[in-house]
C-alpha cells in the first residue's frame, strides 16, 4: 500500500485556492445519500480501483461532497455511501485553519521519513461510527498520492487535522475503519458511544 519518496519528488497539489467555491458547486449538483456504519460489508474490505474517469465519478463525487456535508463531516469515502471505489472526498481544515477542499482516486499513503512522523493523540471519529470518539495516534504530517477525476497525477499533503483525515479516509478505502487500529478496550468503548447515541444524519441500517 506504501511506497517510498522523497519530499522534494513531490509536486503538491493547490487544495486551498477557491475551496469554497468548489465545494460548492460539487455539493449543489450532488444529491446527499445515507451513511454506511460499521458492520456494513463494503466498509470491511478493499475498494476497487477507479479506473474510469468519466461523467458516473464525476457524479458520485458531487453526491459525495452533499452527504458529506449533510452528515457534518470534514471527509468521505465512497464506501461510506456503499460504493466500492477507490475515491474519496474532503473538505477540512489544518491545524492553522487553512480549509482544504478536494478529491483523490486511488490513494496511496506515502511513506515519510522518520523525522517527520510526529505523533498527535487527539480525538478520532468517523461518520460510519456516528456518536463515538476515541485518541488515536496519527503522525501529524501526511503524504498521499493518488489521481484527480481526470486521472492524471496528484499528491496532497496535509499537517495536524487535515492530516488525520487525509489517512482516515485512505484507510477506508483499504477496508480499515479507525477503530481497528484501537486496542480491544477502547474499540469497546467506542461501540458502547455508539450504541447509546442518536446519529444526526440518515444511515443504513446493517439488516
Amino acid at each position: 500500500m506504501s511506497q517510498q519518496h522523497t519530499e522534494q519528488q513531490l509536486d503538491f497539489v493547490d487544495d486551498v485556492t477557491g475551496a469554497a467555491e468548489r465545494e460548492s458547486e460539487h455539493r449543489e449538483r450532488g444529491t446527499a445519500r445515507p451513511i454506511t456504519v460499521v458492520g456494513n460489508p463494503v466498509l470491511h474490505r478493499e475498494c476497487k480501483d477507479v479506473t474510469a474517469f468519466d461523467e458516473s465519478l464525476l457524479a458520485l463525487v458531487d453526491d459525495m461532497f452533499a452527504s458529506q456535508r449533510a452528515a457534518e463531516g470534514v471527509g468521505l469515502a465512497a464506501n461510506q455511501i456503499g460504493v466500492d471505489l477507490k475515491v474519496f472526498v474532503y473538505d477540512c481544515a489544518d491545524d492553522d485553519d487553512v480549509r482544504h477542499v478536494g478529491a483523490v482516486c486511488n490513494p496511496v499513503a506515502v511513506e515519510l521519513p522518520a523525522d517527520r512522523r510526529r505523533l498527535d493523540d487527539s480525538n478520532e471519529g468517523c461518520l460510519s461510527v456516528p456518536g463515538a470518539y476515541m485518541e488515536l495516534a496519527r503522525p501529524d504530517y501526511a503524504v498521499v498520492r493518488g489521481q484527480d477525476l481526470q486521472g492524471n497525477p496528484v499528491v496532497v499533503q496535509g499537517t495536524g487535522y487535515f492530516a488525520r483525515c487525509l489517512q482516515h479516509e485512505t484507510d477506508h478505502l483499504y477496508g480499515r475503519l479507525y477503530i481497528d487500529r484501537l486496542s480491544k478496550r477502547d474499540r469497546k468503548d467506542v461501540m458502547r458511544q455508539m450504541a447509546e447515541a442518536t446519529p444526526r444524519f440518515e444511515t443504513v441500517p446493517n439488516d
